[in-house]
Parts: structure tokens; C-alpha cells; sequence
């Protein structure tokens, strides 16, 4: 993972359980997110044939499954060059307009920081 100096200890927590999470599952994206209590929830893409959701919005999924009252950041690794507007507004439902999601390429890279907003 290339190291991004500027960024926080806690989100480079989430972008390197984020991109495990991709190449563990072998899944074309990872995620993170961070709730209020600093619990992360880790997930990736699923895809069945009865259910498809990002790997984004099932990790805000699982963090609301999980009693989440907000969340404090995400994470997302992969290709494509920024978070879905679908993605984007996930985050927002549970962390508000303002909470940061980090893009990142599938080395680590942070690509892009974006508002949920």
C-alpha cells in the first residue's frame, strides 16, 4: 500500500480492511466503515443472483445491523475512480452529509476523499 502521510491512523485502518477484504473474497470492491464508537464493519461486493449491493452499502448495512447511530468515516477500494452516488448516499442515511469516504485504489492508494453529502 503506498502511504498517504496526511491520512489519519483510523482511516488507514479502513482502507487496508477495505482492500483485504477485496482480495480475500476476490470481489471487485472492498469497504470499511468506522461508527461512532470507532467499531469498523468490513464487507464486500455481493453479488447473487437475488441480491446485489456494493461492498459500501453492505458495510453501512452491517453497521446498522449492528446498532450504529452514525458513522464517523468509510472506505472504499476499487476500480472505478470515485464512490457512487448510490454509495455516497448509504453513508449519508447513517453518518450525515459531512462524513468523509475515502477512495482508494486496489493497492491502498487513496485516490479521492469525498463528502457523503
Amino acid at each position: 500500500m503506498t502511504e498517504t502521510p496526511a491520512l489519519d491512523p483510523e482511516d488507514r485502518k479502513i482502507v487496508t480492511l477495505a482492500r483485504s477484504a477485496r482480495a480475500r473474497n476476490g470481489v471487485p470492491e472492498g469497504a470499511a466503515v468506522r461508527d461512532e464508537t470507532g467499531r469498523t464493519y468490513v464487507a464486500g461486493t455481493v453479488a447473487l443472483d437475488s441480491l446485489k449491493l456494493s461492498a459500501l452499502r453492505t458495510a453501512v448495512a452491517m453497521a446498522v445491523a449492528s446498532g450504529a447511530k452514525s458513522l464517523e468515516a468509510a472506505a472504499v477500494v476499487t476500480e472505478a475512480e470515485s464512490a457512487s452516488d448510490e454509495d455516497r448516499s448509504a453513508v449519508r442515511d447513517l453518518g450525515g452529509p459531512g462524513t468523509p469516504v475515502l477512495v482508494a485504489a486496489p493497492d491502498g492508494t487513496v485516490r479521492a476523499t469525498v463528502s457523503a453529502g
